[in-house]
């Protein structure tokens, strides 16, 4: 309930600034959104037409301008960047921290970029170069260069003259990092604990020495478990020889999770990943997404089609069991997806290791069991009184049935353990593909236990 009165209100909102626009009350205008959040502001741009978002943009004052910069969806900023004279620009730019500014540089296109750049100080641009060295989806391509850094022999009075020289181009002055002459890194200490000690004392007697930190070539997926772990809203990076270079911050964190998230899923739904919404993405990139693994998983279930051209004596024989191939299929690629849903979490959160394998194997075959044997008799039940089956095909069915569950939850577990310890994404072996190999093993189970039960010739 709360939500939808807070998306009404941004709506009614969002009428109002594009009325103002359209009546050029362009100074009640920005008078209104000085005091709104930028994420608030870059969500209402978002939805306006291209124009009057670069006038909305214009419009706002200068520092307000670069906080809402970075939020806006990559098309919006591409169109703002190649609207803005190169003064313009290089305002916007240079006020972006380092992070923001190599993120719009990955997403842009060789026009935009060469004005990015052309456009940022000296300072900005190397500190650009500097980030884009490192590995896509590493620690160091996602960490900022600005903080807060101190020196041991500095005294309480002297960190906080410090952060007053440099906290206002810092992502965050909350926790400062002591540094000794080479940038290796010594210890932290809290804006907290900078407020309550003595002005005198030294920074080399109350930092805290035991400094958790991750690798510039950290993926950014475990950096990101390293916060949850820790529960940080800042962490270090450091180079092989522990000199701080950057840090990470919370809300780079929740973008990550959430890019991951959703490139997981849809990964699982058997989409190729991208980074647009839905609604920016036009027709043909969207084809161009879906066909590759419709493609793959079309020519896979061709398998299951040539078993059951192998079993046409079978089906000539008991057209019955024709019936029944659907239910079996469908509920095998349910189970198999239950298990390797909850694997792939498991390996994601690192709940799970691949040398948990035989723990996880053991405790799917008796859930299996379980879940089989419950299927099977209250499918049996049913066959008897209600469909009218024959016993003896009525126990093929049902002994099937607890086949295919016990081999799809064993399959569904094990195939995104074994992919994730070759290197792969396990995400690649969820609902589709296992589906589609639990489909052809129902079918071989299937066919095997009715020639042999029913004594029929192949």
């Amino acid at each position: 309930m709360a939500e939808e009165i807070l998306e009404e209100s941004e709506e009614q909102l969002g009428e109002q600034l594009i009325e103002m626009l359209q009546n050029k009350e362009y100074s009640k205008l920005r008078h209104t959104v000085a005091d709104m959040n930028e994420a608030d502001i870059a969500a209402i741009m978002d939805s306006m037409k291209d124009e009057d978002s670069l006038k909305m943009f214009r419009i706002l004052p200068k520092n307000l301008a670069a906080d809402v910069f970075p939020m806006l969806d990559v098309d919006d900023q591409k169109y703002i960047i190649l609207s803005l004279s190169n003064t313009e620009a290089s305002s916007i730019i240079d006020n972006l921290m380092a992070d923001d500014a190599t993120d719009l540089l990955e997403e842009m296109p060789a026009n935009v970029v060469k004005k990015i750049l052309s456009n940022a100080s000296p300072e900005t641009r190397a500190d650009i170069n500097h980030l884009l060295q490192y590995p896509d989806d590493s620690a160091g391509s996602i960490m900022t260069v600005e903080f807060v850094d101190l020196r041991e022999d500095m005294t309480v009075q002297d960190a906080i003259n410090r952060i007053r020289e440099i906290g206002l181009d810092s992502e965050t002055v909350n926790v400062c990092y002591v540094l000794d002459g080479k940038r290796v890194l010594k210890g932290t200490v809290a804006l907290r604990y900078l407020l309550i000690m003595p002005m005198d004392a030294l920074i080399g007697k109350i930092m805290n020495e035991n400094v958790i930190s991750v690798k510039t070539t950290t993926d950014q997926e475990d950096a990101a478990q390293v916060f949850q772990k820790y529960d940080f809203t800042v962490i270090p990076v450091v180079d092989n020889e522990n000199r701080m270079v950057g840090i990470i911050t919370i809300d780079d964190v929740v973008d990550i999770l959430e890019e991951e998230a959703t490139e997981d899923i849809e990964k699982m739904a058997a989409i190729l990943p991208t980074d647009k919404p839905y609604l920016k993405m036009g027709i043909l990139e969207t084809y161009r997404k879906r066909i590759p693994w419709l493609l793959l998983l079309m020519v896979s279930a061709t398998f299951t089609g040539a078993i059951i051209k192998s079993y046409e004596n079978a089906l000539a024989s008991y057209v019955v069991l024709t019936a029944y191939i659907p239910m079996l299929m469908d509920t095998g690629g349910n189970a198999g997806s239950q298990a390797s849903v909850s694997i792939i979490r498991g390996l994601s959160l690192q709940e799970i290791r691949f040398r948990d394998i035989f723990h996880v194997i053991w405790k799917e075959i008796r859930v299996a069991c379980l879940c089989g044997v419950t299927l099977a008799g209250i499918n049996f039940v049913k066959l008897l009184l209600i469909d009218g089956i024959d016993p003896v095909i009525a126990m093929i069915i049902c002994g099937t049935l607890v086949c295919v569950v016990a081999f799809a939850k064993t399959i569904g577990a094990i195939l995104p353990m074994v992919t994730d310890r070759i290197g792969f994404d396990p995400a690649v072996m969820a609902s589709p593909l296992i589906t589609t190999i639990v489909d052809a093993i129902s079918l071989s189970v299937y066919f095997a236990l009715a020639t042999n039960i029913l004594h029929i010739a192949v």
